[in-house]
């Protein structure tokens, strides 16, 4: 890591064990839902109150995040995620565990969640210079592809069925490494923008709206990832019916599960890092864009052919296209956002790619609930590429320019 500098390093390090932590909760909790009810619409709640604070915190968290130091915003919140899940591991271990309970300490973690996140990738381009932002935008979606996938996801098979309450303490004590790794990055990573501290926060707030939505390529963008994480959402939400237990389709065991989502970690380890010599082969939209259908036609796989031969392979494309398109969007938003803004509208950003997720959830358990988990399988992958239809028909005249004379990010900067 020493090319990318010594703050890149801690802050990788920090990202590597929160995320971690977030692989052991993304699975775990789910797992544990499975285990107290097989009602689709109790379990897709555990996925809703997982994201709904950034449906409803985001903006708020974003303008925080171009006031204060951003730094100090991630220790804030790694500390009060540790404690957080620390209270709840007690009541876990004391046998008070319940899925109110469970419920609850997904929501608590996940508005802590928002607030570190926004920070992260806020704080990124302050670490690192321009030319190198894709580089550490793959490193870091590396990192939290191995610690939520490949290593979370199997950890939190094993929790489940030996020690329930070590899905809430194992992350707590990675959440409060997380933060101490933090301190060891130099220097102040406040913006200062004259003025910023006595503004209203919703003229801030206001502000960032009116960027993403006047910016072609930004709101193209946010709109087609918003369609693609509510579908996902929906889709995720009762996979665990479809894949896991004795009445389910494929038959797989708590633990075979994790597996599952520590194939994914294989590929999408591989597309994070792949990512920019790709896109410097076809360009940075046709990149996404291709990753982006490809993705959603792989959903159609687990119902076409349900088996655990059919999931694994599935799951590793599904890591790596996923990743790969991601990690170029980050560096994209990244570069095309001025610095002075970067918090709130990658906030205003996220609120229209990610605020659907909840409603997404508790739709595909609803929807499930009364015409089976098959037909919300289908239906997300329908909504999905609808999405896809979309972005291509907004940006059809980068994606559909030959290869040698692909769009770089300096042709679009002042696109709105």
């Amino acid at each position: 890591m020493p090319a990318l500098g010594r703050s890149f390093a801690f802050l990788w390090s920090s990202t590597a064990l929160s995320n971690l932590a977030d692989g052991v909760l993304k699975i775990g909790a789910p797992l544990l839902a499975v285990s107290m009810t097989r009602s689709p619409v109790l379990v897709s709640l555990v996925g809703a109150a997982a994201t709904a604070p950034w449906l409803l915190l985001a903006l708020h968290a974003g303008a925080v995040a171009d006031r204060a130091d951003r730094r100090r915003v991630m220790v804030v919140a790694n500390a009060a995620r540790a404690a957080i899940l620390t209270a709840v591991a007690l009541l876990a271990a004391l046998g008070l565990l319940d899925l109110w309970v469970l419920l609850a300490a997904v929501l608590a973690a996940g508005v802590t969640e928002v607030f570190a996140d926004l920070s992260a990738q806020s704080i990124l381009p302050m670490t690192v210079p321009d030319d190198r932002i894709t580089k550490a935008n793959g490193r870091v979606s590396s990192a939290q592809m191995i610690g939520n996938d490949f290593l979370g996801a199997p950890a939190a098979g094993l929790l489940v069925g030996i020690l329930p309450a070590a899905v809430f303490g194992a992350p707590a004590l990675l959440y409060a490494a997380a933060g101490l790794l933090l301190l060891g990055m130099r220097g102040t990573y406040r913006l200062a923008v004259p003025g910023s501290a006595h503004r209203p926060l919703r003229r801030d707030i206001g502000e960032a709206l009116r960027h993403l939505w006047s910016h072609r390529v930004l709101r193209s963008l946010a709109i087609t990832a918003g369609l693609l994480n509510l579908a996902n959402s929906a889709y995720f939400a009762v996979f665990v019916l479809w894949a896991v237990g004795d009445g389910s389709m494929i038959g797989l065991e708590p633990g075979e599960y994790g597996l599952m989502t520590t194939a994914f970690a294989v590929g999408a380890v591989f597309g994070s890092l792949l990512s920019g010599s790709v896109a410097g082969a076809f360009g940075d939209f046709r990149t996404v864009v291709g990753a982006w259908l490809v993705s959603s036609l792989l959903l159609l796989a687990p119902l076409i052919v349900p088996s655990p031969w059919t999931l694994y392979p599935t799951a590793v494309l599904w890591g790596l296209v996923g990743a790969g398109g991601n990690v170029l969007v980050i560096s994209i938003r990244q570069r095309l956002i001025p610095a002075e803004l970067l918090g709130r509208v990658n906030s205003a950003y996220r609120l229209v790619g990610m605020g659907g997720m909840p409603l997404g959830a508790a739709l595909g358990g609803v929807v499930a609930e009364f015409a089976g988990i098959a037909a919300v399988l289908a239906g997300a992958t329908g909504v999905c590429l609808v999405g896809v239809g979309l972005v291509w028909r907004a940006l059809s005249g980068r994606i559909s320019r030959p290869v040698t004379s692909a769009p770089t990010l300096s042709d679009i900067s002042g696109s709105r």
